[in-house]
């Protein structure tokens, strides 16, 4: 299935919902916290899985909306990475 992600600001069109691109985001996020390499791609591997499922249930999910749940389920494995993931706006 895919998602549609609007974007929070509207200055550009809603885009396709990017698991890789959400994936790469967290491990970012983890590495910059000095998490391990493979502890990171876990974590954003249980994220992402936590956001798609979420996901399933919108008709319309905004950009604010996919970067505040996946900061949420980031923050149960590691709050460290989740403060850097809201702050920073990582992306790849």
């Amino acid at each position: 299935k895919e998602f549609d992600i609007v974007k929070s600001d509207g200055s550009r069109p809603s885009e396709s919902f990017s698991r890789d691109k959400l994936h790469a985001s967290i491990v970012a996020a983890c590495l910059s916290v000095r998490t391990p390499v493979g502890q990171a791609e876990a974590i954003a591997s249980a994220v992402t899985d936590a956001v798609v499922s979420w996901l399933e249930s919108k008709p319309e999910v905004t950009s604010h909306d996919l970067r505040r749940i996946a900061a949420s389920h980031l923050h149960t494995h590691h709050p460290d990475a989740a403060y850097i993931y809201q702050q920073h706006r990582i992306t790849m």
